[in-house]
């Protein structure tokens, strides 16, 4: 199937989809349980075949070829979605529950908040409204009984998040996740700069570097502006999933580098050592939900950048015993420990919803990787082979819609309508 180019003219946020979204959740679930999902793609296809201008189908296609990391063919079936309309509603259970209103952007699985898996198990009535750059104007949007910022901090969404301060400014609903200016500060030296002082945490010096510092150093370590040397971990600007990081040992891997990465400026941090006695390196996923912390997974590898994927977790039963450890002492032990820091986490980033991905130290502080709104999480886990993470993801997915329950009812009793 060819996807058709995107229109040049921008569909007004308050008309809606004709049809509701069947979501990225159903997709990703599917594809992990190793469903035969031909059907579900051959479904949308034919909708479209009866309506070309099926936006919710195309956004759906979207999502599946996200699941299916096809990045291109995603994008484009995106962008076709989002050049016919702005606005995607999705109801859950049997739906007449508290209705939710999102603001989102284009972009991957990890652009926005995963709101699709935080609010499974609920009765609630969510739309999507898809922002740009451009926004200048909300009125017209569902009527709902609170608002949420579910665009992730980026170079791309930064203007976005900027302008949402002054739009949403006398919103007659209670909004999360505001102001949004907070969720632009988690640039990864804005989160440094926040954690700098802070003796239960450490995030490691980030520095914006323009490309010319890099090709310097590599010539003239002596003369060089950098702030630190090897072995110091570099990455582009606005990467995430550990796209373009490396840690840089030498000038021959520095070389290397930038003969691959042709972005013109970059992050550079200090490599920190976090293995443990074993050699073996360990991150762990954390979400904060009106100030309390809840685990979401527990990964050991080999290698000093842990994706949880490629981690070898379901190769190695005793990766996913010392998981299940974690997961299942996570308030009573791991919580307690880092209690000094998870205040200062919850006091420093003052956002209702985010999460960390992190490790710990020898010397009992926190190692913060990275602060966000936008990390994956799921349910969509073998439960046969990871039955340790039901319920506490259960317990997150229903800490995370209690909030949101108790949030719109304290809010005005008007609607945007």
């Amino acid at each position: 199937m060819t996807i058709a180019a995107s229109s040049p003219v921008r569909p007004a946020l308050s008309v809606p989809a004709r049809h509701p979204l069947i979501g990225v959740a159903a997709m990703v679930r599917g594809l992990e349980a190793r469903q035969d999902m031909a059907p579900v793609w051959d479904g949308l296809v034919a909708r479209l075949d009866a309506d070309p201008e099926d936006a919710a189908a195309l956004l759906d296609m979207s999502a599946l070829l996200m699941a299916r990391k096809a990045s291109v063919k995603a994008e484009q079936a995106q962008a076709a979605a989002l050049s016919l309309c702005r606005q995607f509603h999705r109801t859950y259970g049997g739906g007449g529950g508290l209705r939710l209103l999102a603001f989102v952007t284009a972009g991957d699985l990890m652009a926005n908040t995963p709101l699709d898996f935080l609010l499974t198990g609920s009765d609630f009535e969510l739309d999507y409204v898809y922002l740009d750059p451009d926004v200048s104007d909300l009125s017209g949007l569902p009527a709902h009984d609170l608002a949420i910022v579910a665009i992730a901090e980026s170079p791309e969404n930064d203007p976005i998040l900027l302008r949402l301060d002054a739009l949403l400014a006398d919103w007659p609903v209670p909004v999360l996740n505001a102001p949004a200016g907070r969720i632009a500060s988690l640039t990864r030296d804005g989160v440094c700069a926040l954690f700098a002082d802070e003796p239960a945490v450490l995030s490691p010096a980030a520095v914006r570097v323009p490309r010319a510092d890099l090709e310097d150093h590599m010539r003239n370590e002596i003369g060089s502006r950098l702030p630190f040397s090897y072995p110091m971990v570099v990455r582009p600007i606005g990467s995430h999933a550990g796209n373009g990081l490396e840690r840089i040992t030498s000038r021959d891997q520095l070389t290397l580098y930038l003969l691959l990465q042709k972005e013109a400026e970059f992050f550079i941090s200090p490599f920190i050592d976090y293995s443990r006695e074993d050699g073996l390196f360990r991150k762990q996923r954390i979400a904060f939900i009106d100030g309390a912390a809840y685990a979401v997974h527990g990964a050991t590898s080999q290698d000093w950048m842990i994706h949880y994927v490629n981690a070898g977790m379901r190769q190695h039963a005793e990766r996913r015993a010392e998981e299940a450890v974690f997961m299942g002492g996570f308030e009573a032990d791991y919580a307690v420990r880092h209690a000094a820091a998870f205040r200062a986490l919850t006091e420093r980033i003052s956002l209702d919803y985010f999460a960390i991905d992190c490790a710990e130290l020898a010397d009992g502080r926190l190692l913060l990787f990275e602060a966000d709104i936008a990390m994956v999480i799921h349910d969509a886990d073998d439960p046969q082979m990871f039955p340790y993470k039901v319920e506490p993801i259960r317990r997150l997915f229903a800490a995370f819609q209690d909030l949101l329950i108790r949030r719109a009812s304290k809010g005005s009793t008007r609607n945007v309508a």
